[in-house]
């Protein structure tokens, strides 16, 4: 299509009536946020389907016979696996040395061959060859670290030369450490760390929600927060043998939502909330762009709106949370400040059937504002197996992520920069959640039973809780020529992006002869 034509037509689809675009994609009609029963599913998200991702070394150019510990085993568990595994760590096992991880290396590569799904190690569930791919301290393995673990196993866990692991620590300057007490401060000590009262909870009881009350930060000067972590703190030892698993066992805190308020002179909060992402168990640090500060005022409280306990079956606890925040240097201002939640889904009509696998919810949302999706978080409840989000702009349909789920490790993915979803007003983005009720989900404590939505772990919830922020139409275009800049001609294009391949004819360089060309 001529270039000039391709505009005018995207320009006469953006005008449309909302519900004339919606038509013209056959999407549903009706509010912005709809919710439906489906049996079509993208694909299989059954658990018995978990096949693993199995390589040869051979196929790297590896020599299967000369992977050691030291020399390549224990520089991919240093970098993705001992912050957890390590003495009294929140992991159920330290692999902090050689004898502890050959005890454990055929379980080892049975865990990381999963990669995916429910029960994978690192708990970092990102579907491969699907959509985005470029996310910030991502965990999961490359195909290649995989083949050197199954190697490994497969010949006997040879241990190899300790010099090598010596080596590699001084050339790297990044040791194997450990974190007692449970749960690392994944950034580093924190700048500021506010604890919340404790709680007793019995062994045995009901779950609890409820109003936390607010913590004052402190603060008597402004600060943007770049980073942010929650982490349960308790009474527990993580080293007794009797607290197995993660959910129910290491951790009472199942999630806690909260925000920040202004105190005036008289104490009473003023102005608007601010909104920060919800803690929930397994959850990694909510580290956000650079670009995007989120405020933390003087004189500002912690608002612990909406918290939600559970007892673990095993030990009277008491525990509690710390937020730690880390700051921008006190001269940082934000380029963009319009941040806030995509906040798709339904908690209301989502029901589980009994011992059924590949059950399928959708759910449908139409963007106002142009945006830019720097996270997604799905958040599903124990029957929770897979989860895919989708942008739809006209005819154009990118899958933006597929992921596995696993209710022990309520995950946020955070796109890279340059890699984050830079979505047109209009765009319906369309969010499916697959459940899995059968013997194969060892997250489900009974699974003989229809279960309805609610708060519980053992009820459903279906949701999408990404970050985003809102562009200006120069801000949007900014955004995309940037991104075009590693694009090379027009048959390329960027996966979530809709409108990056649509370009400006007096903008684009012809290709040269030799197959180069690219934009000015």
């Amino acid at each position: 299509m001529n270039p000039s034509r391709r505009r005018a037509w995207y320009q006469a689809l953006s005008s449309l009536p909302l519900i004339a675009v919606m038509l013209s994609i056959g999407a549903p009609v009706g509010a912005a946020s709809l919710t439906t029963q489906t049996s079509l599913p993208l694909r299989d998200g059954s658990l018995a389907n978990a096949e693993p991702y199995l390589y040869a070394a051979a196929d790297f150019g590896i020599d299967p016979a000369a992977v050691t510990y030291y020399k390549d085993i224990a520089p991919i568990l240093r970098e993705n696996c001992v912050k957890c595994h390590t003495t009294n760590g929140m992991a159920p096992m330290a692999l902090s040395t050689y004898q502890e991880v050959r005890r454990w290396s055929q379980r080892i590569k049975e865990r990381t061959a999963i990669r995916d799904r429910r029960g994978a190690m690192p708990p970092f569930f990102i579907e491969r060859n699907i959509g985005i791919q470029e996310f910030r301290d991502s965990e999961y393995l490359e195909d290649e670290e995989l083949a050197k673990i199954q190697a490994w196993v497969d010949n006997g866990s040879p241990e190899g030369n300790p010099a090598d692991a010596l080596a590699l620590s001084e050339s790297s300057g990044e040791p194997i450490q450990s974190w007692p007490g449970g749960v690392p401060w994944e950034l580093g000590e924190p700048d500021l760390i506010i604890p919340m009262d404790p709680v007793t909870v019995p062994v045995v009881g009901p779950d609890q929600w409820g109003d936390f009350g607010m913590l004052p930060t402190g603060l008597f000067e402004d600060r943007y927060v770049r980073a942010v972590q929650v982490r349960e703190v308790s009474d527990l030892s993580f080293d007794d043998p009797a607290l197995e698993g993660t959910v129910g066992g290491r951790f009472v805190w199942h999630h806690m939502n909260y925000g920040v308020r202004v105190l005036d002179e008289d104490g009473n909060t003023t102005g608007a909330r601010i909104s920060y992402p919800i803690h929930e168990v397994g959850r990694n640090a909510d580290i956000f762009p650079e670009e995007v500060g989120y405020p933390l005022p003087a004189n500002s409280v912690i608002h612990l709106n909406n918290g939600h306990f559970r007892p673990n079956q095993v030990r009277e606890t008491t525990a509690h949370l710390e937020f730690g925040f880390y700051f921008h240097p006190r001269d940082y201002e934000p380029k963009y400040r319009r941040a806030g939640s995509l906040a798709m889904g339904n908690d209301v009509d989502v029901y589980a059937r009994p011992g059924e696998a590949n059950q399928t919810h959708v759910t449908y949302t139409v963007l106002s504002q142009h945006t830019k999706l720097y996270a997604w978080e799905p958040h599903l409840h124990a029957p929770g197996s897979r989860s895919c989000v989708e942008a739809i702009w006209g005819p154009v349909v990118h899958t933006l992520n597929c992921v596995g789920y696993d209710h022990n490790w309520v995950k946020q993915y955070l796109y890279a920069p340059g890699y984050e979803p830079l979505l047109p007003k209009g765009t319906v983005v369309r969010y499916v959640g697959y459940l899995d009720t059968t013997d194969d989900n060892e997250n489900m404590a009974d699974n003989r039973n229809w279960q309805g939505s609610g708060r519980r772990s053992t009820a459903n919830m279906f949701l999408e809780l990404g970050w985003v922020v809102r562009l200006t139409e120069e801000e949007f275009q900014a955004e995309m020529a940037e991104r075009r800049l590693r694009m090379k001609d027009r048959n390329d294009f960027d996966v979530g992006c809709p409108l990056c391949w649509a370009f400006e004819e007096e903008n684009f360089e012809r290709p040269a002869a030799d197959g180069g060309g690219g934009l000015q």
